[in-house]
């Protein structure tokens, strides 16, 4: 894609405290497989009120996309929910050093809330659109909500990408 014909976008309404935001990331993978750099996949934050730490997941996701590792750092987290979920935010800190990131410069990014305003804006982005759980995705102005069930949404995706890439 170019600059006049931007590829389309994916946003993936997630939070790192969420089970079945890490069942949706074997379609996240595929996709991201299918369609390489033409189709931009995006986290979009969605922090839930019933998992306390999901707000300063969001952040801690938004340190390493600024660390240059966001998606591997995500897909850690995710993969052990449960164990971020008995721990909290120590669990952040150490999953970043475990990716060879600046384990301290999350710790500080926790403490100082820098990245709270791009979780916020999302959040509020995303109860404006309607979205009411995670995972939901959003292509092309359509929400898909994975939030109860992901069966066939990952085929509604690649139809909805299929078609505005002209494939």
């Amino acid at each position: 894609m170019n600059a006049s014909n931007p590829a389309p976008i994916l946003d993936v309404w997630c939070e790192l405290q969420c089970p079945d935001c890490r069942t949706a990331l074997d379609d996240v993978r595929a996709l991201r497989e299918r369609y390489g750099d033409r189709l931009q996949i995006r986290l979009r934050h969605f922090p839930l009120d019933k998992h306390p730490y999901s707000f300063a997941g969001a952040q801690a996701a938004e340190e390493a996309f600024v660390q240059g590792k966001g998606w591997p750092y995500v897909e850690a987290v995710l993969a052990r929910v449960e164990e971020f979920a008995a721990k909290g935010e120590p669990f952040l800190v150490e999953v970043a050093g475990e990716l060879g990131m600046d384990a301290e410069e999350f710790d500080t990014a926790l403490i100082d809330g820098r990245h709270i305003l791009i979780v916020d804006a999302d959040q509020a982005e995303g109860k404006v659109i309607g979205v009411k759980g995670t995972p939901t995705y959003e292509i092309d102005g359509k929400l898909l909500d994975g939030s109860q069930n992901q069966a066939g949404l990952r085929a509604q995706i690649e139809a909805i990408a299929d078609g505005l890439l002209g494939e």
